[in-house]
């Protein structure tokens, strides 16, 4: 793993350490709950990169049927983390992609409260 700064960028020629700013775990599997518990925390601490990481954790262990919505997830992410870097035009890109992503599948966790569910999908399309 490759140390980075808090919104995913690769710190050149640092290890991680204690000193370096923290990462998203690695893990070969993740709950559906925990994913989005730590989505959601992830997002109110304002680290986009994290909310990326992990929806794509969850994306890569979950069963055939829930890929797309973690995949659409993890999209939006990545949207999030291009909008923090400044790079507008990217995350409106990513996020209409999400949102397609999104569309193209039927499944919701019925753990995911859907107006939050909601929140994290249009968020940021008013901006």
């Amino acid at each position: 793993m490759q140390a980075r700064d808090r919104l995913g960028r690769p710190l050149r020629g640092e290890r991680i350490s204690r000193d370096t700013f923290p990462q998203v775990p690695e893990r070969a599997a993740i709950s559906t709950r925990q994913a989005w518990n730590e989505i959601t925390e992830y997002r109110a601490q304002g680290l986009p990169f994290h909310v990326h990481e992990v929806a794509e954790q969850r994306w890569r262990c979950a069963p055939t049927v829930e890929r797309d919505f973690w995949r659409a997830c993890a999209q939006m992410g990545a949207a999030l983390t291009h909008q923090a870097r400044g790079n507008e035009i990217g995350a409106k890109a990513l996020s209409v992609r999400a949102l397609a992503t999104l569309e193209s599948t039927s499944f919701r966790p019925i753990e995911i409260n859907p107006i939050e569910l909601n929140s994290f999908f249009t968020g940021m399309l008013g901006s």
